[in-house]
């Protein structure tokens, strides 16, 4: 014998004494009512500030800050779908108050007034969080990772393609000068050399004007003169292009036409498969419990230059600097060791070959390496491995692409000639020569100490699931590979967007909550 279905009440008509409040349909512990809470503490003044008021009346900037940083929380980056979640989500309804900005306002918030506050606003944050007692700013964990940029993958700028471009320029004129040369040489006259150093627009249509003077009513070769031509046309307006493209690359090796501040990288994550470089930005962090303390973004491919900017960055903030860094091998440089040095910030950082040195048996045993060759410290002199002595004959002075310099203490044997370990102790040509950089060496040490001690192997444990798993959560958890808007600025206030909602996401299941 079957029983009998029953079914909950449903109708959509039934009306309710009272009306629903939205506060009801939000749970205590969700995490729109942390968002909601954190925010509401905030010293939002000087965003205030960034509108000139007049005309109608604008939504409140509190509410739109609530509004974009629960839409990352919940990975929502679109404005037009926070303008859907505006009218359709219970908890964005709530959260705004039932204001429905529509999408070109959100952006407007987000690319324009966010653009210069966004910074001091996740500072704010993180000391509440501080306060809180879930995070400290003065033990840090950093590393690096790549986002691909809002950007056009095939449209690209290399610094290299534009140096060749004028290089091919600088030698097609002294080629064409050569031939004034031999017309004149032939009628045995002198004229003067134009300046091929300085390629520049403005000069090199000078130029060209000044070739076709001296070969004015003389028989051209139809060669020379189509170059002519075409150097007249083009090449000026070329070389202005090249300039403005070197003024947009600063230095770097490359940027992408559709967002310049973009730096293409390789990365991970590939779409392709085979290992192909994409506009990205670098993104820097520094987190203590799993939390972000910090970010910057770089336009380099390598860790190594943005330590500097970044813990400045910290200090800025903050107005103090950490107390100790942990950072891996990326960042292992004698720059960035004086640094930590002169700042009196303890750092943990390691150093190519640190592993090495530790596991490679082969490396250690070498007796070819300078750093195992014996060293009389009293004479200042190095032997090699059949007992020669190396000895000093001078320094060598290197500045790094940032700036910063570097002292080379060169040493060179006396006869490698007839040595019967030359093939495995060198490949040059002459007599050996090494290159100590001690400065670089007496940070090594220091550092490998530091790792080495038991708080030192404490932190490198520690930070593999310190850092990383951030980046996992933002790439993974929170799908977000690339970046929505274009421009180093506005990128920087998703990048902001991105931490806070990272930051709100982990405390709202953080035991100690009380809201």
């Amino acid at each position: 014998m079957s029983k009998k279905v029953t079914f909950k009440t449903y109708s959509q008509n039934q009306l309710s004494l009272l009306p629903p409040s939205y506060d009801d349909l939000v749970a205590a512990n969700h995490p729109v009512r942390v968002v909601n809470y954190i925010i509401d503490q905030l010293d939002i003044t000087a965003l205030e500030k960034e509108y000139k008021g007049g005309g109608s009346s604008s939504y409140h900037p509190r509410m739109l800050l609530k509004v974009l940083v629960y839409a990352y929380l919940r990975n929502v980056y679109s404005s037009r779908k926070i303008e859907q979640a505006l009218q359709e989500n219970i908890h964005f309804m709530w959260l705004s108050g039932q204001s429905k900005p529509d999408h070109g306002t959100i952006n407007n918030f987000r690319g324009q007034r966010l653009r210069n506050q966004l910074k001091q606003i996740f500072t704010q944050v993180v000391l509440l969080l501080q306060e809180a007692g879930v995070l400290s700013i003065k033990d840090l964990y950093i590393d690096g990772t790549k986002i691909e940029a809002n950007a056009n993958r095939y449209t690209f700028v290399w610094a290299k393609s534009a140096k060749t471009s004028r290089e091919r320029i600088q030698k097609q004129l002294k080629d064409i000068w050569a031939y004034v040369e031999k017309v004149y040489r032939e009628e045995q006259k002198e004229l003067n050399e134009p300046d091929f150093t300085a390629i520049d627009p403005e000069k090199i249509a000078a130029t060209i004007d000044q070739i076709n003077e001296a070969l004015k009513d003389k028989p051209v070769d139809k060669e020379i003169k189509r170059k002519l031509d075409y150097g007249k046309k083009n090449w000026p307006k070329n070389l202005q292009k090249y300039k403005e493209q070197e003024e947009i690359l600063g230095g770097r090796n490359s940027y992408s036409k559709t967002d310049p501040d973009a730096t293409f990288m390789r990365m991970k994550e590939d779409h392709m498969g085979n290992g192909q470089l994409k506009p990205g930005y670098n993104l820097q962090a520094s987190s203590n419990n799993q939390y972000i303390t910090n970010y910057t973004l770089a336009q380099t491919t390598a860790d190594t230059t943005t330590l500097k900017d970044h813990l400045n960055e910290h200090s800025n903030s903050y107005g103090e600097s950490p107390d100790s860094v942990t950072a891996d091998a990326g960042y292992g440089s004698e720059e960035n060791y004086t640094y930590l040095e002169e700042n009196e910030i303890t750092g943990f950082v390691k150093y190519n070959y640190f592993h090495k040195e530790q596991h490679d048996k082969k490396r250690a045993e070498n007796p070819f390496l300078p750093d195992n060759l014996f060293y009389n410290e009293e004479q200042d002199i190095y032997y090699c491995p059949i007992g020669q002595p190396m000895i000093n004959i001078g320094i060598r002075q290197d500045t790094t692409k940032t700036g910063f310099e570097q002292t080379y203490v060169r040493y060179q044997a006396q006869n490698c000639a007839g040595c019967p370990l030359r093939g495995q102790c060198h490949k040059a040509k002459g007599n050996r020569i090494i290159e100590r950089n001690y400065n670089l060496l007496r940070l090594k040490k220091q550092a490998k100490e530091l790792l080495l001690s038991e708080e030192g192997v404490a932190k490198r444990k520690r930070r593999c699931w310190e850092i990383e798993a951030i980046f996992a959560n933002i790439k993974q958890n929170m799908n977000f590979r690339r970046f929505m808007l274009r421009g180093l600025d506005k990128v920087s206030v998703e990048t902001g967007l991105l931490a806070l909602a990272h930051n709100l996401k982990k405390f709202s299941t953080s035991p100690t909550l009380a809201i």
